[in-house]
């Protein structure tokens, strides 16, 4: 057992290590959106917001969205119950930018959001099309930031992976771990070469040029895609269009959810889609995660090497957190984010699942 135990150490921290040295790379080379100038001739933008139930979030966000300067805020009403349709029709008749769509029934083989944004796609007017979440808050000069990265990169797509908004205990445990995905296992250099499988996105906002989306086969070639956003930028990349990614600092920020059982829905829907849908390796991936940074501590009783893997797990949420712009002090909640990420684990080992009402099968 003890020498079983030692193979286990020197694996965890070889992957700790791997997981730094990325970050560290990220650290200096990953772009943060900032307020910038264009320098060319600014582009008509359809501001393009699938919404299904989404009341509470756009009476907070939509305010923001209309400080962008675009020229049109297109809302596809997807079947709400909650009023949403009543918010946005409330803003609509004090700025004619604002308009609502109802959703039409989603057809076999379509996921809910692949349907929507298809329709807003199909509506939109505007020579850029940014497609943003009903959740996602937009501070003035947000959107001219974006088309600014579009230029400077000449890219046919721009994602930006927003600012985590965690007021709660439960939030600031697990949230910023979609930041230690993207951060500590995709160094942003490979984002520039011409390969589709080095591709990143997010889906709360992703802002294409007209010709890179219907390139890519817009939302219809991903129809019943859990990951429509990376598969999107994939399909983007091997169209011949340039992808760049960004954090969004302090222009652009989300707060996806509101509980815990939301999170777990929420996270829950897509996260064997990042173990290349096996069961096997999502158990071996959260056996590898509760080592790591929660039984590292006891196991430090019987080895004191495990308290070198404490301390690398404790400084890559302490060097993140400099990154994303989050407090400091939250590196010491890592411990706690294996034991309750345990529910999201169980959640997408599961067959069928529901979203936004819907059930779906994997």
């Amino acid at each position: 057992m003890p020498a079983l135990l030692d193979y286990v150490l020197y694996a965890v921290l070889a992957w700790l290590g791997l997981k730094l040295g990325i970050l560290l790379l990220n650290l200096r080379l990953f772009p943060v959106l900032r307020r910038e100038k264009l320098q060319q001739r600014r582009p008509t933008v359809s501001l393009l917001v699938p919404a299904r139930n989404e009341a509470h979030n756009l009476r907070e966000t939509l305010p923001g969205m209309l400080l962008q300067g675009v020229q049109e805020i297109l809302v596809l009403d997807d079947h709400s119950t909650d009023g949403t349709a009543e918010v946005v029709e409330g803003v609509s008749r004090q700025d004619a930018r604002v308009r609502l769509l109802p959703g039409l029934p989603k057809p076999e083989g379509w996921m809910g959001k692949t349907w929507a944004c298809h329709q807003l796609a199909q509506a939109a007017r505007g020579e850029v099309l940014l497609f943003t979440d009903a959740d996602v808050h937009w501070r003035k000069h947000g959107v001219r930031a974006v088309l600014a990265r579009m230029e400077r990169e000449k890219a046919g797509l721009v994602s930006v992976y927003p600012r985590q908004i965690t007021p709660s205990l439960v939030e600031r445990v697990l949230l910023p771990l979609i930041d230690d995905v993207l951060l500590c296992y995709l160094p942003y250099p490979l984002i520039a070469t011409p390969f589709p499988s080095a591709a990143a996105a997010n889906g709360q906002v992703m802002a294409f040029t007209r010709p890179a989306y219907l390139a890519s086969g817009g939302h219809a070639a991903v129809r019943g895609e859990v990951l429509e956003d990376v598969r999107l930028a994939q399909k983007t990349k091997a169209a011949g269009e340039r992808l760049a990614v960004a954090l969004g600092g302090e222009l652009v920020a989300v707060r996806m959810y509101r509980s815990f059982a939301e999170i777990v829905e929420g996270l829950g829907k897509n996260l064997i889609e990042f173990h290349g849908q096996s069961r096997i390796v999502l158990a071996l991936s959260y056996l590898g995660h509760l080592t790591a940074y929660t039984l590292c501590w006891p196991l430090a009783l019987l080895e004191p090497g495990w308290l070198w893997v404490g301390g690398l797990g404790l400084l890559e949420r302490f060097l993140l957190s400099l990154k994303t712009g989050r407090e400091g002090w939250e590196f010491l909640l890592v411990p706690l984010a294996p034991l309750l990420s345990t529910p999201i684990y169980l959640r997408s080992g599961q067959k069928t699942y529901t979203w936004k009402g819907r059930e779906y099968t994997r």
